[in-house]
């Protein structure tokens, strides 16, 4: 497979996400790192973006909430390269009812090379390393081929003099 980088400037686009029973959590390591969030532009779904807003004291765009779409919304984005990492603080002991959001939203940033955090300590790592603050050449696979493979089941079309 083919590669190519996409670059993340030095101000990051970050998601904020976070289950009910870890809200809390993400908003108090928020706090913790409100000068190192500062710069960047924040992203976060539905009560948490809220949440956020208030304690942090600097914009926060906000979207739907996890279960009405904001999960999806996130993926959509980091499709679309306006995310650049995740900061998911997800339950893994409470089922929740929009468990396949979830795993596409976590599958979306593995697809796309984003960096994602599911826990503090994580967190912690992410947000003090060098690269937050730099310029960074994600490198991602070309999915050129992937999107021009044959669909199964259409007719093959032989073009002349083509091989």
């Amino acid at each position: 497979m083919n590669y190519k980088t996409i670059e993340m400037g030095m101000n990051k686009k970050i998601a904020l996400v976070a289950h009910d029973r870890k809200k809390r959590d993400l908003i108090e390591w928020a706090k913790f790192n409100r000068d190192l969030l500062a710069h960047h532009k924040v992203y976060a779904t539905g009560t948490t973006g809220v949440a956020l807003e208030r304690e942090l004291k600097f914009p926060v765009k906000r979207l739907e909430s996890g279960p009405l779409g904001g999960d999806q919304q996130i993926g959509s984005m980091i499709v679309e390269g306006e995310i650049d990492f995740l900061i998911f603080f997800w339950d893994p002991l409470e089922p929740q009812p929009h468990d396949p959001d979830v795993k596409a939203l976590l599958r979306m940033a593995v697809v796309w090379n984003i960096p994602i955090a599911c826990d503090r300590a994580s967190a912690d790592f992410i947000i003090s390393s060098p690269l937050m603050d730099s310029i960074y050449e994600r490198i991602v696979p070309d999915y050129s081929e992937y999107r021009s493979r044959p669909i199964p089941g259409e007719p093959v079309v032989i073009v002349p003099g083509r091989a």
